[in-house]
């Protein structure tokens, strides 16, 4: 397991205190905050895809094709 060392400021001091305030120990605070940024970072990565897919228009073409196919009336 690697060891980590960090520098914080006196903000960030003061959330860690409040995070540790009730028995948990500083190592899984910050374990859990590396786990949080990671699935923020992987939403952020949907969420951009979700927005670059919903503007291709290749993509939407072919979701008109399907959606005439089907018989949807509002399909363009």
């Amino acid at each position: 397991m690697a060891m980590l060392t960090v520098e914080i400021d006196s903000d960030t001091e003061r959330i860690l205190s409040e995070l540790t305030s009730e028995g948990r120990s500083t190592t899984d605070v910050i374990r859990e905050a590396i786990h949080v940024a990671g699935r923020l970072r992987w939403l952020e990565q949907a969420r951009a895809d979700a927005e670059r897919l919903a503007n291709d228009p290749d993509d939407l073409a072919e979701i008109r094709a399907i959606h005439r196919e089907f018989g949807d009336a509002d399909a363009g």
